[in-house]
């Protein structure tokens, strides 16, 4: 993906301290606070321009959602879906994934969802993936006990190299569709790298994975 550089877009997103959290750390293991209620938390990681999580945002008041993009120039497009929709259960972070710790204790996310991420092909980028045991370990340090991964990618390479990590890890398969657009799944939120992959005919996969609440 190439980025189309925004100059304007960090100025932008500090003026909206609300939406984007400048000081995530601070509500580490009591994100409750920040959203005022104790409905559970998902999280995407590589949120874009916040098509996905704004869709999920409106269709489930009753769960909290936080998109998390590095790039300042892309997630601006998110904030001004979030400025379009004023939703009280979604908010912003512009961060490193590999960060999570330093943002989330251990059991303050229930759910992580992968959507369309850098398939990184070469074999020495294999740790870059966000799927590659490193990252898994990451994502069990803040979920709860039991907690999803949920991942959609138009690249099947990918996705056969995430099926076999989650596997090596414990994980525990609970969906998996290797035609999502043409199987039976409902309530499916697009992205959109997933309207326009799919536009040209693309195969879209997806699954659910689940840490085993015994895991040691």
């Amino acid at each position: 993906m190439r980025l189309r550089n925004k100059p304007w877009a960090k100025e932008k997103i500090a003026s909206y301290p609300q939406y984007v959290i400048p000081n995530p750390e601070q509500y580490k293991g009591k994100w409750n606070e920040l959203f005022g209620n104790d409905h559970p938390l998902h999280i995407e990681i590589g949120t874009g321009k916040g098509q996905f999580i704004v869709g999920m945002a409106k269709a489930n008041p009753h769960i909290n959602y936080i998109g998390i993009e590095l790039y300042p120039s892309v997630i601006v497009s998110a904030l001004d879906k979030l400025l379009e929709n004023d939703l009280p259960n979604l908010r912003l972070l512009n961060v490193n994934a590999k960060d999570l710790e330093s943002f989330f204790a251990k059991g303050d996310v229930e759910r992580i969802y992968l959507n369309f991420s850098d398939p990184w092909p070469k074999k020495r980028h294999e740790k870059r993936r966000l799927t590659y045991k490193s990252f898994l370990q990451l994502y069990e340090n803040i979920l709860v006990d039991g907690g999803e991964i949920h991942f959609k990618t138009d690249n099947r390479g990918l996705f056969e190299y995430s099926l076999v990590s989650f596997s090596q890890y414990g994980l525990l398969l609970q969906y998996v569709s290797l035609d999502l657009h043409n199987s039976d799944f409902e309530g499916n939120i697009m992205t959109e790298y997933e309207e326009k992959f799919s536009a040209k005919g693309s195969r879209i996969y997806r699954c659910e994975v689940k840490y085993p609440n015994d895991k040691k």
